[in-house]
Formats: structure tokens, C-alpha cells, sequence
């Protein structure tokens, strides 16, 4: 997820209108201090029950894990892309949430 934190001004406009949020099931303490030292600039949203992943079909079979989906919300509030599963080392993911990003912030709330 490095490779993501980089990415991001350039990706986002620093964050403008637009939502990134990455859903784990790590509990919310462990998940804030991981997300702290890495220095993180994105939304991570705590999961530790499994039910959110469930309902947006991220979670990995048989544990309680997520799976590494990226969802981009637009300013409107709404769902407007998602990357299942997000492949932080490839280039082709940056251009397809760049994309993404972009688009969402088209919209109107």
C-alpha cells in the first residue's frame, strides 16, 4: 500500500471531492496505528466483524479476511467506482483509479 500513499496527490488533487476508501477487517486500533506510521493520506474503514465486507462482496472465503478492494466515492456520496481487488504494484491500477477519480469527480452532489 506504499506504492498507493505515493500516488496519491498525483491521483486525487490532494484529495479534492473525492473519497478513497480502503475496507479491512484488522481492529480499528490496529488499523489507525498502521495506517498512522505509514503515513497513510486515504480513508481505511475497520471491519473487524466481517458485515460491511460481506455486503460489498470483499470478503475472502472461509477467513475473515478482505480482500484488497479500493472503493472511490464520489462528492455526491455515492459508490462510484470499485477496484477488486486493487493491484498496488501495477501500473495499470494507478491509471484505472486515476480514471476512476477523475470521472467521480465530475459528478454533482
Amino acid at each position: 500500500m506504499e506504492a498507493y500513499r505515493d500516488q496519491y496527490a498525483k491521483l486525487f488533487n490532494n484529495g479534492n471531492k473525492v473519497t478513497v476508501i480502503g475496507i479491512s477487517t484488522d481492529d480499528d486500533t490496529v488499523l489507525v496505528n498502521w495506517a498512522r506510521d505509514k503515513k497513510f493520506p486515504i480513508m481505511f474503514a475497520s471491519d473487524a466483524k466481517g458485515d460491511v465486507v460481506k455486503l460489498y462482496d470483499s470478503k475472502i472465503p472461509l477467513i475473515n479476511f478482505a480482500k484488497r478492494n479500493v472503493f472511490v466515492v464520489g462528492p455526491d456520496g455515492r459508490i462510484a467506482h470499485v477496484m477488486s481487488p486493487f493491484r498496488e504494484l501495477s501500473a495499470d491500477s494507478y491509471d484505472e483509479l486515476g480514471a476512476a477519480v477523475a470521472k467521480a469527480a465530475r459528478t454533482t452532489p
